[in-house]
């Protein structure tokens, strides 16, 4: 593997690791692989600040924060392999919310 796709697969990689997908979008704004990538990890970040602000007020449904932290794990990794096997595609049920960034 030359230093490209290596350098490629880290940014796609730190693309899915929470507030790390800062590094890709700066890093490698005019590569179109990680821009993607990026874009699916800004959803999954986005989508768990969201929900750890809810939580204080749905306290009572603590037990299910456990599940959707499962779920977004799991999101991640998908994504993650994604990047590795160097395929572009959405993640599930989540995926196409990434369309709505244009940078």
């Amino acid at each position: 593997m030359d230093n490209q796709n290596q350098h490629r697969t880290l940014m796609g990689i730190l693309a899915y690791i929470g507030p790390l997908v800062i590094i890709p979008l700066l890093a490698s704004k005019d590569d179109s692989f990680v821009k993607f990538h990026a874009k699916q990890g800004l959803v999954l970040l986005i989508l768990a600040i969201i929900l750890w602000a809810l939580l204080p007020m749905f306290w009572t449904f603590w037990s299910l924060w456990w599940i959707v932290k499962l779920v977004i794990t799991i999101l991640a990794l998908f994504g993650i392999v994604n990047v590795v096997h160097g395929k572009e595609k959405e993640l599930p049920l989540i995926g196409h919310l990434a369309k709505f960034f244009t940078f």
